[in-house]
C-alpha cells in the first residue's frame, strides 16, 4: 500500500473518530440523569474531558483535509476544481445548519423560532471553509510559504485574542451576522475562536504536503506532534506567563489564566500522533466510509436525538432522565444504529430511489400535492417572515 493511501486512511480515521465521539457526547449530555453528573466521579470527569476534545478535533481535521485536497491539485486559483467544489460544499453545510434548526410549527404560525438564527457547528464549519477558500485565492497565488504563514499566524492570533472578543455583543449588527462572532444571542459555535482550529489544521496540511514524501516523515512526525502536544497541555500556560513578564502585555496573562484553546490544541496534536502511529490499522473500508459521511451522520443524529423540525426526538422524552447503565447501553445502540443507517442507505441508494420515486408519484397523483410548489411556498414564507422580523427590530 502506498503512503498517500495510508495518509488518506489515517485522515478518514480521525474524522470517523471525531463524528463517533460527537454522537456519543451529544447523546450522553442530553439524556444522562442530573444526579449522575458528578465531576468528582472519575468516570464522568474523564468522559467530560474527552468530550471537550471532540469539537477541536473536528474543526482541525476539517481544515486539514480541505487544505490537503485543495493544494494537492496541480491547477491554481479559480481553475482549481476544489475551489468550486469547496464553495458548493460549504453552502450545503451552512444550508443544513439552518434547516436543522427550523421549527415547522413556528413556520406554519407565520414566524421563525429564535434558535433558527443561532450559529451551530455546521454554519461555523461551512463559513470557515469559505474563509479558507478566500485566503487561498488571495494568498496562494504569491507562494506556498505565504499561505502557510498566514494560516499559522491567523490560528495563533485568534487564540491569543480570545479575551478581547470573548465579551463581544455586536449590537450594531443584525443578529444573523452577529451570531457568527458572539454567543451572547445563543450561538453554540462561533468563528472566533473555532476558525483558529481550522487554520491550524490547514497549516498542518501544508506540512504534510511539503514533507510527506520524505522517507522518515512518518517516523518523526508522531514524535514531533506528541512533543508539541504535551508542551501545549502542560507548559503553554507557563510559557504565556513568561511572555507576559517579558512584554508586559496583559493579553498573554489573560490567556494563560483561561488557557483552554492551546491546551485543547495540544490534545488534538497528541491524538494525531496516536492515529499516525496506528495508521496501518485504520484501513478497514467501514472506517473510511464513516469518515466520508460525517455530514449525513450529523443530520440523521440531529433528527433522531433532537427532533429537528418537529421537536419529537429522544431528547424530548428522556431529557436528563437515564441512569448510567441505561445511558451506556443506549449510547452504543444509538451510535451503531445511526452509522449503520447512513452506511446502508448509501449502499442501496440507487435501489431505494427507484422504489421510492413511483410511490411518491402515486401520493402526488392521489393528493394533488405539487411538492416543488409546496417547498417554494415554504421558502418564500421563511424569507417573508425573516424580513418582517428584521423590519420590526429596526
Amino acid at each position: 500500500m502506498t503512503k498517500p493511501t495510508s495518509r488518506l486512511h489515517f485522515l478518514d480515521a480521525i474524522r470517523a473518530f471525531a463524528i463517533i465521539m460527537m454522537l456519543q457526547g451529544h447523546f450522553v449530555h442530553a439524556l444522562l440523569g442530573d444526579a449522575y453528573r458528578d465531576r468528582s466521579n472519575i468516570i464522568y470527569s474523564v468522559w467530560e474531558y474527552f468530550r471537550g476534545i471532540t469539537a477541536p478535533t473536528f474543526f482541525t481535521i476539517t481544515g486539514f483535509i480541505f487544505t490537503y485536497l485543495l493544494l494537492k491539485q496541480s491547477s491554481k486559483g479559480l481553475e482549481n476544481p476544489r475551489v468550486l467544489k469547496g464553495v458548493k460544499r460549504a453552502i450545503k453545510i451552512i444550508f443544513w445548519g439552518y434547516l436543522l434548526r427550523l421549527s415547522l410549527y413556528a413556520v406554519f404560525h407565520g414566524t421563525l423560532n429564535p434558535s433558527f438564527f443561532y450559529v451551530d457547528v455546521l454554519q461555523c464549519i461551512g463559513t470557515s471553509l469559505l474563509l479558507l477558500i478566500g485566503i487561498y485565492l488571495i494568498v496562494y497565488r504569491y507562494n506556498f510559504g505565504l499561505f502557510q504563514n498566514v494560516t499559522l499566524g491567523l490560528g495563533v492570533v485568534i487564540f491569543l485574542l480570545q479575551p478581547v472578543y470573548e465579551s463581544l455583543i455586536l449590537d450594531f449588527l443584525p443578529n444573523t451576522i452577529a451570531n457568527y462572532f458572539t454567543n451572547k444571542n445563543g450561538s453554540v459555535f462561533t468563528l472566533l475562536p473555532w476558525f483558529g482550529y481550522v487554520c491550524f489544521g490547514s497549516f498542518m496540511a501544508t506540512l504534510f504536503l511539503k514533507y510527506g514524501k520524505h522517507r522518515l516523515f512518518y517516523y518523526y512526525t508522531p514524535i514531533v506532534l506528541l512533543s508539541i502536544g504535551l508542551f501545549l497541555i502542560f507548559y503553554s500556560s507557563g510559557a504565556l506567563m513568561v511572555l507576559y513578564d517579558v512584554t508586559d502585555l496583559a493579553v498573554f496573562k489573560s490567556v494563560a489564566y483561561n488557557n483552554f484553546l492551546f491546551i485543547r490544541l495540544g490534545n488534538v496534536f497528541v491524538l494525531y500522533a496516536i492515529f499516525i502511529l496506528a495508521k496501518n490499522y485504520f484501513t478497514h473500508p467501514v472506517i473510511t466510509k464513516i469518515g466520508g459521511k460525517t455530514l449525513s451522520i450529523y443530520i440523521i443524529h440531529f433528527f433522531v436525538l433532537y427532533g429537528s423540525w418537529l421537536g419529537l426526538g429522544l431528547n424530548r422524552f428522556f431529557y436528563h432522565d437515564l441512569s448510567p447503565v441505561v445511558t451506556a447501553i443506549s449510547t452504543l445502540l444509538f451510535v451503531s444504529g445511526i452509522c449503520a443507517l447512513v452506511l446502508y442507505y448509501y449502499k442501496y441508494e440507487e435501489k431505494l430511489k427507484l422504489r421510492v420515486k413511483p410511490l411518491l408519484n402515486n401520493i402526488y397523483s392521489v393528493t394533488n400535492i405539487n411538492l416543488p410548489e409546496v417547498l417554494s411556498n415554504i421558502k418564500n414564507e421563511i424569507i417573508r417572515t425573516y424580513r418582517n422580523i428584521r423590519y420590526t427590530r429596526r
